[in-house]
C-alpha cells in the first residue's frame, strides 16, 4: 500500500512564510542591534538559516546563527550547540523548529537556555499542529493546521532530488 501524501505548502509558499516571519521578527526587535537565531537540528536549523538570510537582506541587525542538537528520546534534557551559551547571554534568542506537535522538542529547546540571562526568547515554527501536551505556544507561526493525531506532517527541506514541501500523510 502506498503512503498518501497531501501537499500542504509548496516551495514558494514555504519561502513566503519564512519571509513573513522574518518581517515579524524584525518588527518585534527594531531596537535590537543583535539577534541569535537558534535552529533545532535538522529542519529547524534549515529554517533558521533561511530566516537569517532574509533578516540579513531586510535589516542591519547582526544575526548570529546557532544550531541546537537535542536528544528528543531522552527523558532528561540533553542538548548541545555549535555556539557557546555564554556568547548568547543578554541577547534576544529566536528558537526555530519545523513542526510543533506535542511541544516536547520546543520545551527542550527552551530548556537549553534556562540557566543563562536573556533579553527575551521567542519561538518560531513553520507548522503548528495544535496537539500540545506541554504548555508552549509559538510566537511566530507559518501555518496553523488542524489535524487528527494519527496524521503526520512531513517537512521536506534541502532533500536531494525533491522540491521543498510540507505534506500531510
Amino acid at each position: 500500500m502506498s503512503e498518501k501524501k497531501v501537499l500542504i505548502l509548496n516551495q514558494k509558499q514555504i519561502q513566503q512564510k519564512i519571509e513573513r516571519i522574518a518581517y515579524q521578527i524584525l518588527e518585534d526587535n527594531l531596537e535590537e542591534k543583535e539577534l541569535v537565531v537558534a535552529g533545532i537540528l535538522t529542519r529547524g536549523y534549515t529554517i533558521a538559516k533561511r530566516l537569517k538570510s532574509v533578516l540579513d537582506k531586510i535589516s542591519s541587525i547582526k544575526v548570529t546563527l546557532m544550531s541546537i542538537e537535542l536528544d528528543k528520546d531522552s527523558h532528561h534534557l540533553q542538548a548541545s550547540a555549535d555556539v557557546p551559551l555564554n556568547e548568547v547571554e543578554n541577547q534576544v534568542v529566536i528558537l526555530v523548529d519545523d513542526v510543533l506537535n506535542s511541544g516536547r522538542t520546543l520545551v527542550y529547546g527552551l530548556g537549553y537556555f534556562l540557566n543563562i540571562p536573556l533579553k527575551k526568547i521567542r519561538t518560531v515554527v513553520l507548522v503548528d499542529r495544535s496537539h500540545r501536551r506541554f504548555p508552549v505556544a509559538p510566537d511566530y507561526t507559518g501555518l496553523q493546521l488542524a489535524t487528527v493525531l494519527k496524521e503526520h506532517v512531513l517537512v521536506v527541506l534541502d532533500s536531494p532530488g525533491e522540491e521543498d514541501a510540507v505534506y500531510l500523510t
